[in-house]
């Protein structure tokens, strides 16, 4: 059973799902519907309406003590899924930490010939119920489980006209207030969306077991989604005659709307559940017009709990430990220790990457980083700079001789414009009469210069790269103040200055991920491990730690 971990917390079928061999021994009337497999596994046909009815009767009489028949042509209940419903009631009445002599009232709408909701809910916690039925062979056989459990005194079964709800049913009892009301409701529009047309996701596996309801006990006129909206329109005129109302819903998709149609009518308290068990999931909504009523928390989103996962390290061996303690004494660093020396070279490494860190308490023995990368800026750093090369070196060039002819322009050029400033030294627009190469051969002459320092950059550090690609950003932008374009008024700078202290919270929400970094030893080495908190994607975090590996590696080499 693949969910049998996300059952209620109490569901005795939780931790320890049905014996079928013991059942089998002590049952002779469900050992004919077991089968024994090969490799001697007990096992049940569920596809089989007489086995799964033996089934049910025989866990309610084993694990309830309850006696009941069922025929084939109606719908056969499972056990551990009304039971998880029977368990979320009472979360919702607070049954738990109420008062046990306390007689707490349901209703049962559509009990079915079973009658399993009245019968465990009378069993387990002496509620009254009263179960309303609209089919004749369901009524006589429900009728007839109570009254062969004597439960009669807290089960009353009501046969009532066709579509009737909840107004017709409480006529009689006006002056009663009923803490909840239960349904299983009808699923299908239609024959065909009982089979599964139309209905069913077609990359789902086929039902794991038999359909045996009868028409009115599966289909209704729209479905479970109409079926239920009739009940809200019910619950919006008897309001506070219950305290709570809920229904089981067979589709996920029917929640969405029914939970808007509540929000419409302005009903103040709504809450839904899932129902998991075997192979199958239902859900259930409840809503409520009572203020002081306490609202269990909806499932959370994340039901499975992920596995923990193991952190990503690497090993800084003792030699190399030794090497790195030589070069921060010689760097005047107080570093001494292994730990402290392994420290300090991954927090300068992540300080050049602009990777934001900073010291956490630890245990002994060993010292903490919590890491934040705002960017990636650590990945592909050669390559990035190859492809500028190579893009540097496909731009048209000029030749030699053109080249050596606009050097002789340009140095006339500026013995003339020397010239004018000595006639005219206090002239303040002297900038006008500059005169500017032409754009195609300064480019070119300057591709030839950026060319240049971009080989040399090549054969520097990954680190050092960045810094220094940079610094020709910074001249063209220092070169751009020459000329003739208005720079920023300083109203407009302190506004862009203002808007940036204004929402620092925006750029620290933005964040590749976040890890917790562990310098200890291990034995004479030491060891740095990655400890995954959050963020976009964990590979991201593998990245930064080969890189900080080969940046430690790469600082003993040199």
């Amino acid at each position: 059973m693949a969910l049998n971990k996300s059952m209620h917390a109490r569901n005795r079928y939780k931790d320890k799902p049905p014996d079928f061999a013991y059942l089998a021994a002590k049952y002779p009337e469900f050992q004919q519907h077991v089968h024994t497999t090969l490799a001697g596994r007990v096992s049940l046909n569920f596809k089989d309406p007489e086995a799964v009815r033996a089934l049910t009767c025989t866990l309610l009489k084993e694990d309830f003590g309850l006696t009941i028949d069922i025929p084939v042509e109606r719908l056969i209940p499972t056990v551990p899924l009304r039971l998880n419903y029977i368990h979320w009631v009472e979360d919702l009445i607070g049954h738990q930490n109420a008062d046990k002599q306390v007689l707490r009232r349901g209703i049962d709408i559509g009990t079915g010939a079973s009658c399993i909701y009245p019968l465990l809910g009378a069993t387990l916690n002496g509620w009254y119920f009263l179960a309303t039925e609209v089919d004749d062979m369901c009524f006589n056989y429900a009728k007839k489980n109570v009254e062969q459990n004597s439960l009669s005194e807290l089960i009353k079964v009501v046969k009532v006209p066709q579509k009737t709800l909840l107004m017709d049913a409480l006529k009689e009892e006006s002056e009663i207030i009923y803490d909840f009301c239960m349904c299983n409701p009808p699923f299908f529009a239609n024959q065909l969306e009982a089979k599964g047309v139309n209905s069913r996701n077609p990359r789902r596996p086929p039902p794991s077991s038999v359909n045996t309801g009868g028409i009115t006990e599966i289909m209704a006129e729209g479905g479970e989604l109409e079926f239920v909206k009739r009940i809200i329109h019910d619950s919006l005129q008897l309001k506070k005659r219950l305290r709570w109302y809920s229904c089981m819903l067979g589709k996920k998709c029917s929640l969405a709307p029914l939970k808007e149609e509540l929000q419409i009518q302005g009903v103040p308290k709504v809450t839904h559940t899932e129902f998991c068990q075997g192979r199958t999931m239902r859900w259930a909504l409840a809503w409520s017009f009572y203020d002081d009523v306490q609202v269990p928390s909806p499932p959370s989103k994340r039901r499975k709990l992920e596995k923990p996962r193991k952190p990503i390290t690497f090993m800084v061996l003792a030699s190399t430990v030794k090497e790195l303690s030589n070069k921060a004494a010689a760097m005047g660093w107080d570093a001494v220790e292994a730990i402290a020396v392994v420290r300090a070279w991954v927090e300068k490494i992540l300080t050049d990457l602009k990777v934001q860190h900073k010291r956490v308490p630890c245990g002994k023995d060993e010292v903490s980083l919590f890491v934040t990368a705002i960017e990636n800026s650590w990945i592909h750093l050669r390559r990035k700079k190859r492809e500028r090369v190579r893009q540097l070196r496909e731009l048209p060039r000029a030749s030699e001789g053109i080249l050596q002819a606009m050097e002789e322009e340009k140095t006339s050029q500026k013995s003339v414009s020397n010239n004018s400033d000595c006639e005219n030294p206090k002239t303040e627009d002297s900038g006008v009469g500059f005169m500017v190469p032409d754009e195609d051969v300064h480019l070119t002459a300057g591709d030839k210069l950026m060319e240049e320092s971009a080989v040399k950059e090549e054969r520097s550090e990954p680190v050092e790269e960045e810094m220094e690609t940079k610094q020709p950003e910074t001249s063209l932008d220092k070169g751009s103040g020459n000329t003739q374009e208005e720079p920023c008024s300083s109203e407009e700078a302190s506004n862009l200055t203002a808007e940036k202290e204004q929402n620092p919270k925006e750029t620290s929400r933005c964040f590749l991920f976040k890890c917790l970094m562990n310098v200890k030893k291990e034995g004479n080495d030491v060891l740095v491990e990655m400890h995954w908190v959050e963020g976009q994607n964990r590979d991201l975090m593998n990245q930064l730690c080969t890189y900080l590996r080969n940046q430690i590696l790469r600082l003993v080499a040199s």
